[in-house]
């Protein structure tokens, strides 16, 4: 396998419970102009990105779409409600139309990728060295069984993506954990004398770090990340980040790509990054992922594991127009997200005050702190007398307990009516619709 530029081919309850935070946060001179003052949009989502229909949703077959009764509306998994860019439509209808679904050929790839992070994060990676991987999860697996003894340990950053616990361990990998360090204001920081101290552990092979982090929304600083950088150079571990998110960085935050830091030459050999189109353009199902590396030796490791790395030959078509030619739509899904995160702000307060909140700083994912309200699983709550689905904090790990993950990826309309639904969970009152807002689907819809 070839460079894709190449010519070959339940944490302790705290004292003191965050305020739900509505604040608009400072956007910095880097981030303004990223998308229009003003926005064409139809029924409050920028024209761009669809209108959100729930009757259109509800045609939808994806796993988001399909695993609940139709009564339910869905905020759990990673995938947003936005109807797709017109170039990655364009770009599959053609292969399609052309017969052209063999198996792929990264071909581009890299330079697509690497006109993205220029423009984005003011960062050129070599396209020889960015490889095309089946998803993001998978490319991570494949190169720590590659690179790391069965048995070692892997550190993570719960509360975390909770594939890093099962996929870790499916691969013979002993998960050790390193939690987020949670301030009495809803923040969460990287503890980076826990990531010191896990991986001085016997037995600890690698560091994976989630960056921007899934859930809390967190995009960590070039100072944060020159600290890991620091802590794995000396304790001579691999490095694993996982950059997903990283196209969906907020107004008021900058995603820093951790090869773009100046880093030591013996950690870049063994250091990985991952992306991905899938998040910021909304195509996890076409399964396309990006590894990125800065060094040979690391290059020659991922080539190795070629055959287990082949990704989805219409995902690699969408994910090259959408880097290339979609960056309108992202910033609009941007621009929305943006919206989304405040307005949720003003609906927590209205209808679940007692629920924490801190904005995201990237994507589409809310991570809410309800351990004030009366319900040992809020989750199950929402979902058994609200008819929402949200992810339970406990898949996050257990300092997830008390907590959901909610999917704000939607129309600021179907936001408002799952979060009144939730309300009327939380208080035990009728989650049946109010006046104006989003009906509740039929059960034949």
């Amino acid at each position: 396998m070839a460079g894709v530029g190449g010519a070959s081919g339940r944490g302790k309850r705290q004292a003191k419970r965050p305020a739900v935070c509505g604040g608009e946060p400072s956007v910095p001179a880097e981030c303004k102009g990223r998308r229009p003052r003003s926005r064409d949009t139809v029924g409050n989502v920028d024209r761009v990105l669809g209108n959100c229909s729930l009757a259109a949703l509800r045609r939808r077959r994806s796993w988001k779409w399909t695993e609940y009764p139709p009564d339910v509306i869905p905020a759990w998994v990673a995938e947003m409600d936005f109807d797709l860019a017109e170039p990655i439509k364009d770009a599959v209808r053609e292969a399609i139309t052309a017969g052209d679904c063999g198996y792929p050929h990264p071909l581009g790839l890299g330079e697509a990728y690497a006109g993205f992070a220029r423009q984005r994060f003011g960062w050129a990676p070599d396209p020889g060295r960015v490889f095309a991987a089946p998803d993001v999860m998978t490319g991570i697996v494949e190169v720590l069984q590659e690179v790391t003894p069965y048995g070692s340990g892997v550190v993570i950053n719960p509360p975390v993506y909770p594939p890093f616990f099962f996929r870790l361990r499916l691969a013979g990998r002993e998960v050790v954990a390193a939690p987020l360090r949670r301030d009495a204001g809803g923040r969460y920081h990287l503890d980076l004398d826990a990531v010191d101290a896990a991986l001085a552990r016997d037995g600890v092979a690698a560091y994976l770090l989630c960056s921007p982090h899934n859930p809390t929304g967190r995009v960590w600083s070039r100072d944060d990340l020159l600290a890991v950088a620091g802590i794995c150079a000396r304790r001579g571990v691999v490095l694993v980040v996982d950059e997903i998110h990283a196209p969906l960085a907020l107004p008021g935050a900058r995603h820093v790509p951790f090869l773009s830091l100046d880093i030591d030459g013996d950690l870049a050999r063994r250091t990985f990054t991952f992306t991905s189109a899938s998040k910021g353009w909304n195509i996890p199902g076409l399964k396309c992922g990006l590894a990125v590396v800065a060094d040979a030796q690391a290059a020659a490791a991922l080539e190795r594991r070629w055959e287990a790395l082949l990704a989805s030959h219409l995902g690699v078509l969408a994910t090259a127009a959408a880097f290339t030619d979609c960056v309108p739509w992202l910033d609009a899904a941007c621009g929305q997200l943006d919206e989304n995160r405040m307005l949720l702000a003003k609906l927590l307060a209205q209808h679940l005050p007692a629920v924490g909140y801190l904005p995201p700083e990237a994507s589409f994912l809310a991570w809410l702190d309800c351990r004030e309200l009366d319900a040992t699983d809020p989750a199950a709550r929402f979902l058994g007398r609200g008819r929402v689905a949200v992810t339970p904090g406990q898949d996050f790990g257990e300092q997830g307990d008390g907590f959901v993950r909610l999917n704000i990826g939607t129309s600021p309309d179907l936001l408002a009516e799952i979060v009144r639904r939730m309300g009327a969970a939380a208080g035990d009152a009728s989650p049946g619709p109010a006046a104006g807002s989003v009906p509740a689907p039929a059960a034949t819809e």
